[in-house]
């Protein structure tokens, strides 16, 4: 329950579902799936501070943890299921 209630806190479960998308869009390249992550949270933060708000680092971190984690499922997928 406290983690949900987390991840429900600035949208983080955005932040997360959107860096597993890229991770799994990465087609199995972790240098894609690493530049692509950081440069969506970044962005994504960049238009936060632009609209008058903060730079919050745990949503840039839970982004980039998303795509790592992508990356990994992407792996899995093509190293058990092809």
């Amino acid at each position: 329950m406290r983690i949900t209630n987390w991840l429900k806190e600035s949208h983080r479960w955005q932040h997360l579902a959107g860096g597993i998308l890229v991770g799994l869009l990465s087609l199995g390249c972790w240098y894609a799936a690493l530049l692509a992550g950081v440069g969506i949270a970044s962005a994504l933060e960049y238009k936060d501070k632009l609209w008058g708000g903060e730079w919050d680092w745990t949503d840039w971190v839970i982004t980039i943890i998303g795509a790592a984690g992508g990356f990994g499922i992407s792996l899995i997928i093509k190293t058990f299921l092809l």
